[in-house]
């Protein structure tokens, strides 16, 4: 294969993240706003799935190679959502924070995810919220994304992968949450040499969360809302309570998760994600990432402060 045919350039597949963002933000969000569920699987599979695997076959790259298409073993497999579970409080302890920070600024609101009403939409949610976007997302983001930065070396790939992840949400209140879990779906790539463990990761992450929203429904409903606007602040004292007992627990599982991801054993491949381009970087290549981040800005403000 041609050396320079290994991986996308970083122009291109940020002009390719602006277009995506563009198709997320308006006929994504068109299709969802008049059909929730049908509108996830059209943005999920014909807006990021199809499009990308499209782009890079007409392109001509190796899809095996760029989207690291690499068997795993039955003992990754079962560590994975170990990993997984025990990364998730970290990930809500940061989105916490964040929250705690821009509640002093705006009023927060709930994030729109549909909460199933009996078990059989619980199995249906499973497979559009956890199964499809773990496959979707993660072809965009640790495939052709984070293959991309990978001429910058693993680690910046690895962040920004997952920045660009995080912001893709065009959700501030649920910014840092994604980007840290993107830095954890990026390095259990690196460490096995394939996508599918992102991808069973980013599965659980999501079905935790669904699950969570679904057994605590009731609990939910029950609770009197005079509007529909969050409320985190419960008094400076609960406030640093809730800090220093939700940072204790979120410490302690994060250590427990990395010594999980240090039993992990790696991949065979390992090394072919290791290859970098020669690459100078240019002003001009992230312009359409400064056009996505003032997307990003707009969308919220006219969300939250509007």
């Amino acid at each position: 294969m041609e050396r320079e045919k290994l991986n996308p350039s970083v122009l291109e597949t940020n002009v390719f993240y602006l277009v995506e963002g563009i198709l997320l933000l308006f006929l994504g969000g068109y299709v969802q706003s008049r059909e929730i569920y049908s509108g996830l699987l059209i943005t999920q599979y014909l807006l990021i799935l199809v499009p990308t695997i499209i782009y890079l076959k007409i392109r001509g790259y190796n899809l095996k190679t760029v989207l690291k298409l690499n068997k795993i073993s039955l003992k990754q497999v079962v560590l994975i959502p170990l990993i997984v579970i025990f990364s998730y409080p970290v990930a809500i302890f940061l989105n916490y924070l964040l929250m705690l920070l821009l509640s002093g600024f705006m009023e927060l609101k709930p994030v729109p995810i549909p909460i199933p009403q009996n078990s059989k939409e619980f199995l249906f949610s499973l497979i559009i919220i956890s199964i499809t976007p773990g496959i979707c997302e993660e072809v965009l983001f640790r495939g052709m994304v984070m293959s991309s930065y990978n001429k910058l070396g693993k680690k910046s790939a690895i962040l920004i992968s997952a920045i660009l992840f995080g912001i893709f949400h065009f959700n501030i209140q649920n910014l840092i949450g994604p980007i840290f879990l993107g830095i954890i779906f990026g390095y259990l790539v690196y460490r096995t040499g394939s996508i599918f463990t992102s991808m069973i990761a980013h599965g659980v992450n999501n079905a935790i969360s669904l699950s969570m929203s679904y057994f605590l429904v009731d609990r939910i409903q029950n609770i009197p809302m005079e509007t529909e606007a969050i409320s985190i602040s419960n008094g400076p004292l609960v406030t640093i309570l809730s800090i220093i007992i939700g940072g204790v627990f979120a410490f302690v599982s994060g250590v427990v998760a990395l010594n999980l991801y240090k039993a992990l054993p790696k991949g065979e491949d390992i090394e072919m994600l290791l290859l970098e381009d020669e690459y100078k970087s240019r002003f001009i290549h992230y312009i359409p990432i400064l056009l996505v981040l003032i997307l990003f800005v707009i969308f919220n403000y006219l969300a939250f402060f509007h």
